[in-house]
């Protein structure tokens, strides 16, 4: 038999990897061949996408470029690997094939907002998905919080038990449609159904329950809805009485509440908003996104944002919401109306009691919503997967990277949906390591080859339910990357549920644990995302840290050089009369300030009314329950309490962002002349930054908007100083800044603008939190970086 050779023809297999499941790839990658005349296949597995294509090879160079310049607008290709393999004569089409097994060495992409296509068809009367809440496509909705491993097909969602009506598969089947391999795919007839119920299960009556829902939130009544990753707690920000009521029920006096609008046209006269902010928002992740308030804000939305500058805002993130929003504008078709402002206005916060983890299932919302709703919206189709909403800010002063709008760099004070599991790049391969993070504000790390993957944010271990949920993430974080992590990684204090739960994994895999300071973590979390290799100087600000002579630590000057750390030094430490109830009652913090200046007896005068003043008092005279602290966070509570702002705080940082917001009312003001001094401590010769002095000033200052703005400003002059003259010892020019504290945008930007114009190179953390929610990155790369060593 003659064989004919075509010499023109050549073949490859490429392997694609990235987000590329989920996502859109696979038709994108059918629809292009296709158009170019190629043969060959594509098929997900678990190492991504994997493509054998068959033509030309100038037409083969064209298309490898274009899969990376091209793809989807949710997909991202981190690389293509090509294999020249020998051509397939017989084949002369290109096909999907069916998923293929492997090793895992793909992820997952996060959920997304509604796109612009599917909005069309909501709000289109004569589409058969009018209103439909569960709307979506390749390029939108639901992939990480819907997922239970990988390869990522509708049989490994939680929408596996949902069949396809002739309709739908017929979308999905066909490779021109925008459904076609859309695994979250569904409609009216064969997807899942919106319920209303009264508390304790009981059906309300409702013909619609998006016009039930929508009158009940009109009457002032609390309503729990379920959403992407979870349930939501919602009421109208216009009426004080509901908002107050859902504070009272949830036990959130003071926290902010974040507000929902249903187009950025709403904001108008409520907060102040350029283009990069309308961008964010309008962004497919919808993240809450930090805008300064506009005057007449906190009138127009009494209760959300007490006492502070910023107010967290979102527009609608899933189809559920948007349909709230179409029937209060009285359902008009189309889209232009979104265009418009619009009245309706609603708290949109996490449904969870008060310090427990997000609702996730609907007996679960049952059991723990009965007694803070008054109605809740659900629907029949699982949360695989508990995902908070992230929030954000655009700083100005910080550095976009590549994709960000332009006029601010992005910074995380949570990344949850939207963004996780996104992975984050490192400067290196190494074996895999599962970081547990802190105490607070918790969330996992899981570095797998040359990329992290953060969790979702999980918050607070204070309670069993927290501590289940940081178990069932961890355990869901390995089985859909499928990674056996090599090592673990745990804070250094051993009484935190995340370092036992740690050590446990590390026995049961019988692999080693490695235990990493807090601060350290805090200042590895930085050099890890900006992928800095060699030493730097570090400066680690926040509340609480066990340090490494077992006392609580926070405001650290550290040389940080992979796993190795030094303390260079420390703030003056602060008493805490009471321990860790200081942290919470800043008057306790001010007072043993004022025991310290000599100045007791106006202490006793000025915190009278507080009844445990005089037992305080005798605690610093004797030198008693009252640990010493070098935390900053504890400095900023001791202004607050001096100045009369805040003397006991209902949420962490109150009292420094009551202090902030103030200053910045104040505005700027120069730093006080001898507010602060630097010192050297014996026996380790560590540079001592002594504050007490701008306290001893601030304890006679009666306007308080001017102590705090005079705080703000020395404070930054005497870190600015304290660091630079660190840098001239050591010779260090790189500093990362790290730790709640710099959530704060006074000291973040004022700092940053001083250390640069002293020639040095500033780093912050900005797609990670700089506070403990990035912790788990800090673990995971000081842990890898001890394994390399070969300490374990």
């Amino acid at each position: 038999m003659l064989i004919v050779v075509d010499p023109t023809r050549v073949a490859r297999r490429l392997r694609v990897r990235g987000v590329v499941q989920g996502v859109g790839f696979r038709p994108f990658v059918y629809r292009f061949a296709n158009t170019l005349g190629l043969a060959g296949w594509v098929r997900n597995d678990g190492g991504g996408v994997e493509i054998e294509i068959q033509g030309s090879e100038p037409v083969l160079d064209a298309f490898t470029r274009c899969l990376a310049t091209e793809a989807p607008p949710l997909a991202r290709v981190d690389a293509i690997e090509p294999e020249v393999i020998p051509p397939d004569l017989s084949r002369k089409d290109f096909v999907i094939l069916p998923s293929a097994g492997g090793e895992v060495a793909t992820a997952i992409g996060p959920d997304v907002g509604v796109c612009h296509a599917c909005l069309g068809e909501l709000f289109d009367p004569d589409d058969r998905r009018w209103r439909y809440a569960f709307i979506n496509c390749t390029h939108c909705g639901p992939r990480y919080t819907i997922t239970r491993s990988l390869p990522y097909d509708r049989a490994t969602t939680s929408m596996a038990g949902f069949e396809l009506c002739p309709g739908c598969a017929a979308e999905y089947a066909h490779p021109g449609d925008r459904r076609f391999h859309a695994e979250p795919n569904a409609c009216p007839a064969c997807g899942p159904q919106l319920s209303l119920f009264e508390p304790h299960g009981i059906p309300a009556l409702a013909r619609d329950p998006i016009t039930e829902t929508l009158r009940r939130l009109q009457l002032g009544e609390i309503v729990a809805i379920k959403g992407l990753g979870g349930f939501h707690l919602a009421c109208d920000a216009r009426n004080a009485d509901a908002v107050a009521r859902l504070r009272e029920r949830k036990r959130r006096p003071h926290q902010p509440l974040a507000l929902m609008v249903g187009s950025v046209a709403s904001l108008a006269g409520v907060a102040r908003l350029g283009g990069a902010e309308a961008d964010t928002l309008e962004s497919p992740e919808r993240p809450i996104v930090l805008l300064a308030k506009q005057p007449g804000c906190d009138e127009a939305f009494p209760g959300l944002a007490p006492d502070l500058d910023e107010l967290g805002v979102m527009l609608p993130g899933t189809p559920l919401h948007y349909l709230l929003f179409h029937e209060a504008a009285g359902r008009p078709a189309g889209t232009a109306w979104l265009a418009e402002p619009q009245p309706l206005a609603l708290v949109m916060t996490s449904a969870n009691p008060h310090g427990e983890p997000l609702v996730q299932r609907n007996d679960e919302a049952f059991a723990r919503l009965a007694d803070i709703a008054d109605v809740l919206l659900m629907h029949d189709r699982d949360i695989v997967v508990r995902c908070d909403d992230s929030v954000l800010r655009l700083r100005p002063d910080l550095p976009a990277a590549p994709g960000e709008p332009v006029g601010g760099g992005v910074q995380f004070l949570r990344r949850a949906r939207g963004f996780t599991p996104l992975a984050m790049p490192l400067d290196a391969s190494g074996p895999a390591v599962l970081a547990f993070g802190p105490h607070f504000k918790a969330t996992l790390c899981l570095a797998r080859g040359a990329e992290a993957f953060l969790s979702q944010h999980i918050g607070g271990l204070d309670n069993p339910a927290a501590c289940a949920a940081l178990d069932e993430a961890a355990a869901h974080l390995q089985a859909i990357l499928s990674v056996r992590p090599a090592a673990v990684a745990h804070d250094a204090h051993p009484d935190y549920y995340s370092t036992r739960a740690a050590l446990a994994l590390a026995d049961a895999l019988d692999i080693p644990s490695i235990a990493v300071q807090h601060h350290h973590a805090h200042i590895a979390a930085v050099c890890a995302e900006h992928r800095l290799d060699g030493p730097v100087l570090g400066f680690a600000a926040d509340g609480v840290g066990l340090g490494t002579d077992d006392l609580p630590w926070g405001g650290e000057l550290l040389y940080v050089d992979g796993a190795e750390f030094r303390r260079l030094g420390h703030l003056s430490p602060l008493a805490l009369p009471g321990g860790d109830r200081a942290a919470r009652e800043p008057w306790r913090v001010a007072t043993g300030v004022l025991h310290a200046l000599g100045r007791p007896d106006e202490a006793a005068r000025r915190f009278a009314h507080q009844p445990a003043v005089a037992q305080v008092l005798a605690m610093l005279a004797r030198g008693t329950r009252c640990p010493p602290t070098t935390s900053l966070g504890r400095w900023f509570d001791a202004a607050a309490g001096l100045l009369g702002l805040c003397e006991a705080t209902s949420f962490e940082g109150q009292a420094a962002m009551r202090l902030e917001t103030l200053a910045r009312r104040f505005g700027e003001s120069l730093p006080l002349v001898g507010g602060y001094h630097i010192d050297r401590r014996p026996p380790a010769d560590l540079s001592v930054l002594n504050l007490y002095p701008l306290l001893h000033m601030l304890a006679d200052e009666p306007d308080p908007a001017r102590g705090a703005s005079h705080f703000h400003a020395t404070l930054i002059d005497g870190l600015a100083q304290w660091l630079a003259d660190a840098a001239h010892a050591t010779g260090l020019r790189r500093v990362a800044l790290a730790g709640g504290c710099l959530h704060n945008r006074l000291l973040a930007a004022g700092l940053r603008h001083k250390l640069t114009a002293r020639g040095l190179v500033v780093f912050e953390a900005q797609h990670v939190p700089p506070g403990d929610g990035g912790i788990a990155l800090g673990q995971a790369w000081v842990a890898r970086a001890e394994l390399r060593r070969g300490l374990l």
